[in-house]
């Protein structure tokens, strides 16, 4: 048996009725419950709000026969989302369509093939945005980057920078800058690989997206590669912090301004086994890097001489 008042607390589950409770505490008004909100009559002060959402459970799993929603809009499609897809064979009950029906909507799923893009604009925006998950796809990058991609993509469009340039580099590019400001350690050189544009476009579209969209990207540091390159080669995990603190170091000194973020970790590796004893090819540390073996060697050079003055 209840030992107080029911409305005690403040608050009604049923939120059809108005159920009085205490004075308010500002004009000592009369305080009722409407709709789960506990309010003064007078003064309109809300003193409580407990709302319950009665509406059921809004989920695509299977146990939940009844979809109330819809997939929530995505930037990585050119219609966010909001397309139409005719079917083919059976209707939305999954009843057999005769034969008259199924010409009839297989003429209706060619005019829509045929009005799908207003305009030249929308065009090259899904071709960017196809492109765009192409790439994501084949490097095996978050859904995540797609979206930013995606936007950056749209942002792009409409600030005017895709005349006179190819689709391909700028949406490459907006891939690349995506993974840039996710603080990723990817090189340029690796979304190349999977471009259909070379370097110097995707470099030049990149340069343009930065200056004109006035972004703020950070810049990649050398200790961030190290765990790359050290797993590529597998190299111990003690050598691997030896580099990292090399590279910590020669960034607090100031070394590593203008310089290749992946060279110079591949350099850091490099002095970090010299000192342990252990024997990894300069080539070896080159093509995990993906630069050339003179460049790790300046580079391991540079640390022996400026941070560690040894030779």
């Amino acid at each position: 048996m209840a030992t107080r008042d029911i409305y005690a607390d403040g608050f009604d589950e049923v939120t059809a009725g108005q159920c009085p409770t205490e004075d308010c505490p500002e004009c000592n008004g009369q305080i009722i419950t409407d709709a789960g909100e506990t309010r003064c009559e007078h003064c309109g002060l809300l003193i409580e709000r407990a709302r319950l959402d009665r509406r059921g459970p809004r989920s695509d799993d299977e146990q939940y026969p009844t979809v109330r929603t819809g997939r929530p809009l995505t930037n990585t499609r050119h219609d966010r989302g909001l397309s139409t897809e005719i079917g083919h064979e059976r209707d939305a009950r999954g009843n057999t369509l005769s034969a008259r029906k199924r010409r009839q909507l297989a003429r209706l799923r060619r005019e829509h093939r045929r009005g799908k893009w207003q305009s030249k604009a929308e065009r090259n925006l899904g071709h960017g945005c196809t492109e765009i998950a192409r790439m994501v796809a084949a490097l095996g990058l978050d859904r995540s980057i797609r979206e930013q991609a995606s936007t950056l993509f749209r942002t792009a469009q409409d600030a005017g920078l895709l005349p006179g340039r190819a689709i391909e580099s700028v949406a490459t590019a907006c891939v690349y800058t995506a993974c840039r400001c996710a603080r990723q350690t990817r090189t340029i050189d690796e979304f190349v690989a999977v471009s259909r544009v070379g370097q110097s476009r995707v470099r030049n579209a990149y340069l343009v997206l930065q200056r004109e969209l006035g972004l703020q990207i950070p810049p990649q540091q050398p200790a961030a590669f190290v765990p790359k390159l050290a797993s590529a080669l597998d190299i111990s995990p003690e050598t691997q912090c030896v580099a990292t603190d090399i590279a910590e170091q020669a960034q607090g000194r100031g070394l590593v301004s203008g310089r290749h973020p992946a060279g110079f970790a591949a350099g850091c590796l490099a002095v970090a086994a010299r000192q342990r004893g252990i024997d990894v090819r300069q080539a070896d540390l080159a093509d995990a890097a993906d630069v050339c073996a003179a460049t790790v060697r300046g580079h391991r050079n540079v640390i022996c001489e400026r941070l560690l003055q040894t030779k």
